[in-house]
């Protein structure tokens, strides 16, 4: 195969086990993951749900610190969440102690002043059939719009735990242009000059991620960063998204071309039997997720009951555009992603109940990929 590899975790809490066994977890899966040849390994943002990803930069400086050349970063930072100068300095911190190997990855997040409002649960009952279209092996799913199922009140009220009382988050491209002006070192607040310290010229580089050809798209490609594009969560508009970003972009001190990288869930297992087993508890995860109840731990495979009729529309694109099977199937349909995006490297997650069957989707998927030494 032509391009790298690289792994997204999410510190999945398992039933039966703990968010300290999932962390413990993460970072013995990176420091494997340095071992097969994985690029960079990149860690969630997540909160109130089942998994224990839920602060990047403090869980970066462990793997980091337990690993040697492996690139770790976030995937991604949520801005509406956090302001521009504590990322920058708690980033450059990170870098200050691994000079090289810091990946400052940033998203939009999801904002408590979207204007959308929450459907009805009846409504849910009345989403038409949702319709696929398969591109060089690859499936693409028609949009489905989530902000009916996102903007609950459940989510809604996390959102004002993660934010300051009556905060209003700052746009997306002026977060952005403070970020890049504070890492420059050209920033002011007012007519002040402000340093942040340490992060100022440390050479750090922000990622974008995104998973539309909306705002994150258009604005990495005008500033010339490098843009990560989420198949694996949206997969009907990732690669609209990889467009935009083409489309808009300006070469900049940091990038001349473009750069794109693409993500996939995957299962990988010696057979495509056992890896089918070992997803079969995927779609009632993601369908914890996706409709705000918060995600239960993910269950072992004999104990997860078949969607319902109601509870499968809602997953099915996620499920259509899970990569599960031996190594030779999986690499074939990751191949195809790849041709089919023009992704300059890819970055696949993984999820399954025991950590040892996660692991061994890992390091099967890096020897047939080739990344290996």
């Amino acid at each position: 195969m032509t391009v790298p590899l690289s792994i997204l975790d999410l510190s999945p809490i398992s039933d039966g086990s703990d968010a300290p066994t999932a962390l413990r977890n993460t970072i013995d899966l990176a420091q494997r993951a340095e071992q097969w040849g994985y690029r960079r390994f990149w860690i969630a943002e997540h909160h109130f749900v089942g998994v224990a990803s839920s602060a990047p930069a403090v869980l970066i400086g462990q793997i980091a610190a337990a690993t040697n050349t492996i690139h770790v970063g976030a995937a991604a930072v949520q801005l509406s969440h956090t302001t521009a100068a504590a990322v920058v300095e708690s980033f450059g911190m990170l870098d200050a102690f691994y000079p090289g190997r810091i990946d400052l990855g940033l998203g939009r997040g999801q904002r408590r002043d979207t204007g959308f409002k929450p459907k009805p649960p009846s409504a849910k009952k009345d989403r038409p059939p949702r319709q696929w279209r398969e591109v060089d092996g690859v499936v693409i799913p028609l949009p489905f719009d989530l902000r009916g199922l996102l903007d609950t009140e459940r989510v809604m009220a996390t959102m004002e735990i993660l934010q300051q009382p009556e905060a209003v988050s700052p746009d997306f491209a002026d977060q952005l242009g403070d970020i890049l002006a504070m890492l420059d070192g050209t920033y002011k607040a007012g007519d002040f000059d402000v340093h942040a310290v340490p992060g100022e010229r440390s050479g750090l580089r922000p990622w974008i991620f995104g998973s539309t050809r909306g705002q994150s798209a258009r604005l990495a490609g005008t500033y010339g960063l490098p843009f990560v594009a989420s198949y694996h969560i949206t997969p009907a508009t990732a690669l609209e998204a990889v467009e935009a970003y083409r489309d808009t972009f300006v070469p900049s001190a940091t990038l001349q071309e473009p750069y794109v990288v693409v993500s996939a869930d995957v299962v990988v297992a010696e057979d495509s039997a056992t890896a089918k087993h070992l997803a079969a508890g995927y779609g009632q995860w993601v369908y914890s997720i996706r409709t705000g109840v918060g995600a239960v731990p993910y269950p072992r495979p004999g104990d997860s009951r078949p969607l319902t009729d109601e509870q499968l529309p809602v997953v099915k694109d996620r499920l259509e555009t899970q990569f599960v099977g031996d190594p030779d199937e999986v690499a074939e349909r990751l191949s195809a992603l790849q041709r089919l995006s023009g992704a300059d490297e890819l970055v696949v997650t993984s999820v399954t109940h025991d950590h040892r069957d996660r692991l061994r989707s890992h390091e099967l998927l890096a020897r047939r990929w080739g990344i290996g030494t």
